[in-house]
């Protein structure tokens, strides 16, 4: 059997490139049956994809990707299945809305201060209803010709260390992991190959679901070792391509980066068990 199985998608909502239904024709393009977009600190995408995508063959299943702090290390947590109107998690989602926006104009500040004739609104104009993140504000300043291309802006301005970055605020990782579970979700650890193995450690002792094994940044060793992991743990795997569209790479990894069948049929079994 195929996998077909793509647990890690972006939309425009955040900071992908397509519409959620751009999204979908891309996916089911690529052959893929079944799929998680799973947007940065939102679940805008679901409401306006679902029945876009029961209609192309596409099951669509609610996904999030939430920005958690440990040891001053950034790392992501992916929760699937979780209630989009639960009261917490539109609170927690509603929240930090507000605090990208807040970074984002921060940000926007720095860059005044260095002779860039930027504006709050011109970001607003071009990310419109989506989560606003550092991206949007890259992709503002290519367009206005301040800089000569996507990555120049990260590189010389907004990435990690440079002059115009702004700390993201996080929440805590036993919120999260709270968060995800009260709105009747599973959480996995996104990407692990950016994390320390101690910290995937502390995770699992406070009940996580799951390991995302599958990813574009993980090497074959890598997904063996999580993989184990998983085995050894008795928890689920999930995986995915991580797509956010824009450049080749990102095309040609849909349909490469998935979940086996019987991966997600766990995840469903456990789902159901909780239910």
């Amino acid at each position: 059997m195929p996998n077909n199985i793509d647990l890690h998608l972006h939309s425009s909502f955040s900071d992908g490139v397509l519409s959620p239904c751009q999204l979908i024709d891309k996916v089911k393009e690529a052959g893929l049956t079944v799929i998680s977009i799973t947007d940065h600190d939102n679940m805008n995408a679901f409401p306006e994809a679902y029945e876009y995508a029961k209609d192309s063959g596409v099951e669509l299943i609610p996904g999030v990707e939430i920005s958690t702090d440990l040891d001053d290390k950034e790392i992501h947590l992916l929760g699937y299945f979780p209630d989009n109107e639960n009261e917490e998690m539109i609170k927690y989602l509603s929240f930090f809305r507000e605090e990208r926006l807040h970074r984002a104009r921060r940000i926007i500040n720095k860059l005044k201060k260095l002779g860039m004739q930027i504006s709050l609104d011109d970001v607003l104009d071009r990310s419109k209803n989506c989560t606003i993140g550092r991206p949007h504000i890259a992709h503002t300043m290519t367009a206005l010709g301040l800089v000569k291309n996507f990555n120049e802006a990260f590189d010389r301005y907004l990435g990690d260390g440079a002059p115009c970055y702004e700390k993201k605020i996080h929440v805590s990782p036993h919120s999260a992991l709270k968060l995800i579970n009260e709105a009747g979700g599973l959480s996995f650890i996104a990407h692990p190959g950016f994390t320390h193995e101690s910290i995937i450690m502390n995770f699992i002792k406070n009940g996580i679901d799951g390991i995302e094994v599958t990813h574009p940044q993980h090497n074959p060793g890598q997904i063996r070792f999580y993989r184990g992991i998983v085995n050894q743990y008795c928890l689920l795997e999930s995986g995915g391509s991580d797509y956010h569209g824009g450049v080749k790479k990102d095309d040609g990894n849909l349909g490469k980066y998935t979940v086996a069948q019987p991966a997600f049929e766990a995840i469903k079994k456990l789902l159901k068990k909780k239910d």
